[in-house]
């Protein structure tokens, strides 16, 4: 004997057995109590549904393969929060800077020196500059190319710049030579950035005038004692290489490439690094 329709089951939410709910998902059927359901443009839907939605539909990218988003630029952040972090440190542990700049004569047997040289600065200007200039272009660069392809391409820029400095530095004992100088800052990185701005906007067609301020600020900057001016050519120039790359890529088919032609550009710049080595006499490499 069938039951009456008043005596039936109640409908209950699936998430919440305990709630009666006579609203139903419009995309499941099931019913949804008033906690998990979510406006939809007809109708309600289920947080489950709305869960799947989201990781089913695709998020919309820029030219370069950046997604579409009103988001900090986390990458830009943290590098700085980082760079000042490490400033810090350097004021009240002096030796870090001497420990972890980077020395041409030096990087062979420490080859760390080539990246961490790029968190460390000299006086307030110094990094005061840097990091004004990183927040500047980081903030239009990064939601841009997207968070791994920025990260990817300022690390790239950063060791590069000391590439730079060992390519132009000629082996030498003598303490006021570049071969043995130390020189830090993210300038090699900041820069290499610089040079990406200028290729990427070009290919956008976007005015780079205001971007000459920063570059000339910078570059002038470049000629205190303990910043080399190599570094910032070097990142340059490899900033220059990298976003080169990435436009010829910057196809939806073809994005899949970006981040290995930039590791491929790496690989490059530690060949040119070891190849500089190779030739140096051993009496200019400490060990």
């Amino acid at each position: 004997m069938t039951e009456p329709a008043a005596y039936q089951q109640a409908p209950v939410c699936p998430r919440h057995p305990e709630r009666v709910s006579y609203v139903s998902c419009q995309r499941c059927g099931r019913p949804v109590c008033p906690e998990c359901q979510r406006p939809a443009a007809v109708g309600v839907q289920c947080v489950d549904c709305v869960r799947e939605g989201a990781r089913t539909t695709r998020m919309p990218r820029t030219q370069l393969g950046g997604r579409v988003t009103d988001g900090r630029p986390v990458v830009t952040l943290t590098i700085i929060g980082v760079c000042v972090a490490v400033w810090l440190l350097q004021q009240v542990i002096p030796s870090v800077t001497g420990d972890y700049a980077f020395v041409p004569a030096y990087g062979q047997a420490q080859p760390y020196r080539f990246l961490t040289a790029a968190f460390l600065h000299g006086p307030i200007f110094h990094i005061g500059f840097n990091m004004y200039a990183l927040w500047v272009v980081g903030s239009y660069l990064e939601p841009l190319l997207g968070r791994m392809r920025f990260a990817a391409l300022y690390f790239v820029c950063a060791i590069g710049g000391s590439v730079g400095s060992l390519l132009l530095a000629t082996p030498s004992v003598d303490g006021r030579a570049s071969w043995v100088t130390a020189s830090v800052g993210a300038s090699g990185a900041v820069f290499g950035l610089f040079g990406a701005l200028l290729v990427l906007n070009r290919h956008l067609g976007r005015p780079t005038g205001g971007i000459w301020v920063i570059l000339l600020i910078n570059a002038a900057i470049g000629f205190a004692p303990g910043i080399a001016w190599q570094a910032h050519l070097g990142g340059f120039i490899t900033g220059v290489v990298c976003s080169l790359l990435l436009v010829a890529t910057a196809g939806q088919s073809r994005r899949r490439w970006q981040l290995p032609l930039l590791a491929a550009v790496l690989v490059l710049v530690v060949v040119a690094a070891a190849v500089k080595y190779a030739g140096v006499a051993p009496q200019f490499l400490p060990a």
